[in-house]
C-alpha cells in the first residue's frame, strides 16, 4: 500500500490543477469510516450528474470548489489555516465527545464554514448547545450501498460460516468497529464506543446461551482480551474494503451495539440491509430511527441489564425477531446512498454551487 504521505502530496498536485470537478471531499487516510462515506457520496453524485466531484487526502491548492471535510478531524488537520480563495467550506461533524476539546473551534467555525453536517439530532443538539449557529447545521443521516449490503440466499450463508469456520449451532453476535485508542493493537478502550458495555453484554448471555462472537475493524485489543479471558470464543479479522463486511453480517443472528456517542454508527443501516436484528443504546442515529418492538430495540447508555434482556428476546422471541428483520428491510430503503446522496446535494452542495 502506498505510504499516506505520497498519496497527500499527489492529491495535493491534483489539487493544484483541476479545473473539472467542483466538489472535492477531504477525507483522513488512517479514517477508514469517513472515507468510505466520502466514496459512496461522490460516486452517485457523479452518476447523477448532479455536480462533479472526487476524494482527495488534501485541500492544499484549491480554488473556488466547494470543500467538503469528511469529519470535523480532518478539518482541523487540513483546513484550519489559509483556504484558497473562492471557495466553500463545509465540515462534517458526527459526534460531540466527552471534554471535547474541538468545541473550543466554535467560534472560528462560525465565522469561516459555510455549513456543518451532521447525521443525528443528538449531536445537532450538542454544537448548538455549544454555541454552533442553528443555521449553519444540516442533519442528513448516514446510510449503505443497498446493491452490497443485501441479504443472501440461506444455503450461501452457510457456505460461508462453514469457510470462516463459525459454528452452525451458535448464535453468532457481531461488533464490526473501531473501539481501542490509536491503530495498534487497542489494548486501552475507547470508551465513548462502548466495548466495556460490548463485553458485559456478551459475557453475560454466554453464560445462558451458546454465543460466538464475530469481530471486525482496527484495535479491538481490549475486546478480545476480555472475551478470552470469559471464555467467550471469538473470530476476529480486519477485512480491507468495506463491501467485505457483507459476507460477515450475513454470519450473524443479532447485532449490538454498546456505544455511549455516536453520529451513526453505519453498522446500524448495514446490519438492517443485509437482515440482522438490531440491539442498541440509546444515542445517535438509533434514537432518531429505530422504534423499539419494530425496526430493533434499544436501552438507555450504559443499560447492561436492559441490553441484554433485549437480547435475550431476539434470541428466544422468534416471531419478534422476524417481524424485527421484516420491517428493518423496509425501512432500510430510505437509506440507501443512492437516494442519501440527492440529500446531499439539495440539501448541502446545492445552497453553495451559486
Amino acid at each position: 500500500m502506498m505510504p499516506a504521505k505520497i498519496i497527500k502530496f499527489k492529491d495535493a498536485v491534483k489539487n493544484i490543477f483541476d479545473r473539472t470537478n467542483r466538489l472535492i471531499y477531504v477525507a483522513e487516510t488512517n479514517d477508514w469510516i469517513v472515507k468510505w462515506v466520502g466514496e459512496h457520496v461522490v460516486d452517485q453524485l457523479n452518476q447523477k450528474g448532479l455536480i462533479k466531484g472526487r476524494v482527495s487526502l488534501s485541500s492544499f491548492g484549491l480554488r473556488n470548489k466547494i470543500i467538503h471535510f469528511g469529519s470535523i478531524n480532518s478539518f482541523m488537520k487540513n483546513g484550519r489555516g489559509k483556504i484558497g480563495a473562492g471557495n466553500k467550506i463545509i465540515v462534517s461533524w458526527f459526534h460531540v465527545v466527552p471534554d471535547d476539546e474541538r468545541l473550543n473551534h466554535i467560534n472560528d467555525i462560525n465565522e469561516r464554514v459555510d455549513l456543518v453536517l451532521t447525521s443525528c439530532q443528538t449531536t445537532r443538539k450538542e454544537l448548538i448547545k455549544n454555541g454552533l449557529r442553528d443555521d449553519k447545521i444540516i442533519v442528513v443521516p448516514l446510510g449503505a450501498d443497498l446493491n452490497d449490503f443485501k441479504v443472501l440466499p440461506a444455503d450461501k450463508k452457510a457456505e460461508i460460516k462453514k469457510n470462516l469456520g463459525l459454528p452452525a449451532d451458535k448464535i453468532i453476535i457481531g461488533s464490526f468497529q473501531k473501539d481501542g485508542n490509536g491503530w495498534g493493537e487497542g489494548l486501552e478502550p475507547k470508551l465513548i464506543k462502548g466495548p466495556d458495555v460490548f463485553c458485559d453484554v456478551v459475557i453475560g448471555l454466554a453464560q445462558k446461551y451458546p454465543i460466538e462472537v464475530l469481530l471486525t475493524g482496527p484495535a479491538r485489543g481490549y475486546v478480545k482480551n476480555r472475551l478470552k479471558a470469559a471464555g467467550v470464543p471469538y473470530l476476529h479479522h480486519i477485512l480491507a474494503k468495506q463491501k467485505d463486511l457483507v459476507d460477515y453480517y450475513n454470519c450473524l443472528d443479532l447485532y449490538l451495539i454498546g456505544s455511549r456517542v455516536e453520529g451513526g454508527p453505519e453498522s446500524l443501516v448495514e446490519s438492517w440491509a443485509t437482515g440482522v436484528p438490531v440491539v442498541s443504546t440509546r444515542m445517535g442515529m438509533p434514537a432518531d430511527i429505530i422504534v423499539d418492538g419494530q425496526n430493533g430495540i434499544t436501552a438507555e447508555v450504559g443499560d447492561v441489564e436492559g441490553l441484554a434482556a433485549a437480547s435475550e428476546k431476539i434470541i428466544t422471541d422468534n416471531i419478534l425477531r422476524e417481524k424485527i428483520i421484516s420491517n428493518a428491510l423496509t425501512e432500510v430503503k430510505k437509506y440507501g446512498w443512492d437516494e442519501l446522496a440527492v440529500d446531499y446535494y439539495e440539501k448541502v452542495y446545492k445552497r453553495l454551487s451559486a
